[in-house]
């Protein structure tokens, strides 16, 4: 089984280039086969989640050609079914993205239910209200979310919670329906608006993404494009927070910086200097943090998605924080690991009080879900000694070549398979 070997105290210096964001990635991939013609999409982040997605194109007659590492040609002209099971497309989340897109363009889709990370419920119960008031009749057999339309026509649809995927999934269903859609109450991350901007360089006519109320005037048909995702927030917010836990010094390069500015905040709040260029963010941890308090919104508030990598960074700072999870109830799995580590947590409810301690030290620990696993590898490389991370398969979801580019920076991080290799990291890195 494969794990890292983390050997920590050393500062990490230096600057990192930040990958195609993988949940914009994986709504433009999906909906990419709703045009007959080739699409060509650039900056796709190569990570397990993208690469599942890409195998389920395959497997329905989707002709998909890998031009580079990060480069992908898409087209939709020959699929052949409308049914996307399987056990590996049941490992990502992102798989029911695949059911609007296909009910926008063939009328029908049958997609299994998702899985991804155990982090909470995520009900889909948005997505089947959107579906339906787009016309569509939807149920759930045998495992799989069956949907289907005579038609398609426009309507007014008001999220009752602010949801991303949903917004996602009825946008797309919505591009070549009759008539105009409203969305309101929608979701604005930014992946959102990346979507939109897709679509639109396909011929959609999609005005508001990034504002809480959509409008989508229905088009007859989709043309090629080719098109470049933006940069991942989270994995930029990630080594953002590398530099604060080990007291570093890292240029977080090829980001946006609008779209870090709640994490950019709480980086200031707890005594970094943060320093904002056009496509850079500069995060420098030269003094002890301070406490601060954290509650997870949507965008523009601050993500989940980087709840786990703040409370890390809160663990080691001086005094009391509180960090308040209002997204997910389960994400707090990896406060055990932590703890292990010497950390000084209590949780409750959706809500954990942190005290501040002056070291972690190096522990076996295990990778809950994706982001508390990067959230764990940053608290192995601020920890005194050896710290072992299992389930790293959670990791590789969501992060391209996160040891190389942790190693670029003055890590010792390294994947190891058996305990032979890991004795050896030991001893070579002593």
């Amino acid at each position: 089984m494969e794990q890292y070997a983390i050997k920590g105290g050393s500062p990490l210096v230096g600057e990192v280039e930040i990958g195609g964001a993988k949940n914009a990635a994986l709504a433009i991939l999906a909906a990419s086969i709703m045009t007959d013609e080739t699409v060509m999409i650039e900056n796709m982040p190569d990570v397990r989640d993208t690469n599942v997605l890409l195998q389920a194109i395959s497997s329905i007659g989707g002709i998909v050609e890998r031009v580079d590492r990060h480069t992908v040609k898409i087209n939709g002209s020959q699929i052949h079914d409308v049914v996307i099971e399987g056990d590996y497309i049941k490992k990502i989340r992102a798989s029911y993205y695949l059911l609007g897109a296909l009910l926008g363009k063939y009328k029908k889709a049958e997609v299994a239910l998702p899985g991804g990370c155990n982090i909470g419920s995520r009900p889909i119960d948005q997505h089947i209200k959107g579906f339906k008031a787009l016309g569509a009749s939807v149920k759930i057999a045998h495992g799989l979310i069956i949907a289907e339309a005579e038609a398609l026509r426009g309507n007014h649809i008001y999220m009752d919670v602010v949801t991303v995927g949903a917004t996602i999934n009825v946008m797309m269903a919505a591009v070549m329906a009759e008539g105009l859609t409203i969305i309101e109450n929608a979701a604005k991350e930014p992946h959102v608006v990346d979507l939109a901007n897709f679509l639109n360089s396909m011929g959609a006519n999609i005005k508001g993404a990034g504002t809480d109320v959509i409008r989508i005037r229905g088009v007859s048909k989709l043309h090629r494009t080719e098109y470049t995702i933006i940069p991942d927030q989270i994995e930029a917010g990630t080594f953002m927070f590398a530099a604060a836990v080990t007291k570093g010094d890292i240029t977080v390069k090829n980001v946006i910086p609008k779209h870090l500015e709640s994490i950019s905040a709480k980086l200031l709040e707890i005594g970094c200097e943060v320093e904002e260029s056009d496509d850079a963010v500069r995060v420098v941890a030269s003094r002890k943090l301070t406490h601060t308090h954290v509650k997870t919104l949507p965008y523009p508030g601050f993500p989940t998605d980087m709840q786990p990598q703040i409370a890390v960074a809160l663990g080691l700072s001086g005094g009391t924080s509180i960090v308040t999870e209002s997204i997910f109830e389960n994400r707090f799995k990896y406060v055990d690991e932590l703890t292990r580590m010497g950390a000084s947590i209590k949780v409750e409810g959706n809500t954990a009080i942190i005290d501040g301690v002056d070291k972690y030290t190096g522990a076996g620990i295990t990778a809950p879900d994706l982001r508390a696993g990067a959230a764990l590898v940053l608290a192995g490389l601020a920890a005194e000694g050896f710290t072992t991370i299992d389930e790293i398969r959670y990791i590789e979801r969501g992060y391209e070549d996160f040891p190389q580019k942790l190693n670029n920076l003055g890590a010792q991080i390294e994947i190891v398979d058996t305990d032979k290799a890991l004795q050896k990291f030991k001893l070579r890195i002593g």
